[in-house]
């Protein structure tokens, strides 16, 4: 019988990945899941959803950055964000397609995450991500160079739109058996549902979300337009 497998969707950009990340490992062990990392441009995400990230709205950004500063004291490691935040994922997104790190692609997620996340490293930095690269004892010059290609860059596009398509928003988003689960507080309701306790009421979720919409909210863009 083939194993059960998760599919985890993250960004860079995003603090929460890196902490959700930090722990998935151990459930998947635990649980003898197969982990499949798929890196996604969250900007992409964003776009397609109509959505400002957190990064961009300043008093969120305040808030996210408390949260992640309490979060790692009471979870023991260091916080200290990106020199820039945010800032271009996209060279350390394509490092880490299977295609480009191969075996070595969950290391590489790893130490990426770790460098931007816990040591302040500037990842939009293509001699950081050198320099984290060269730590692993990998060939960075071929794997940066790899990232140039016009396939990889399509590779990374590909893998943004197939996960829009199974209605990914946000990072981190989790995937087991068309089940989807988003946000670093969802390892427990993962677990649960990995064990056949899951305590959701679809059927009544589904009458809950097909209740009337009794207003909608003009976007920025409408009532700019409108003002004109």
């Amino acid at each position: 019988m083939p194993a059960r497998s998760l599919d985890f969707y993250f960004d860079y950009i995003s603090p929460y990945a890196y902490f959700s990340w930090r722990k998935i490992h151990e459930l998947c062990d635990r649980y003898d899941i197969v982990l499949n990392a798929h890196p996604v441009v969250f900007g992409k995400l964003l776009d397609h959803w109509g959505q400002l990230g957190p990064a961009e709205v300043r008093p969120k950004k305040t808030a996210l950055y408390k949260y992640c500063d309490r979060y790692a004291k009471l979870h023991n490691f260091e916080f200290n964000p990106p020199a820039c935040h945010p800032y271009n994922p996209l060279p350390a997104l394509r490092l880490s397609l299977p295609e480009v790190s191969g075996k070595d692609q969950h290391r590489v997620i790893s130490a990426i995450f770790e460098a931007g996340w816990s040591k302040g490293a500037d990842l939009s930095c293509r001699n950081t991500l050198a320099e984290i690269l060269d730590n692993l004892q990998l060939d960075s010059a071929a794997l940066l160079a790899a990232i140039e290609f016009p396939e990889i860059k399509a590779g990374l596009k590909k893998v943004t739109e197939a996960a829009i398509s199974r209605d990914v928003f946000g990072v981190p988003t989790f995937i087991i058996e068309d089940e989807l689960f988003w946000g670093n507080d969802q390892l427990e309701h993962i677990e649960l549902y990995l064990q056949g306790k899951d305590p959701l009421d679809a059927e009544r979720v589904e009458k809950m979300l097909a209740r009337h919409r009794g207003i909608d909210r003009k976007s920025f863009v409408q009532r700019k337009s409108e003002a004109g």
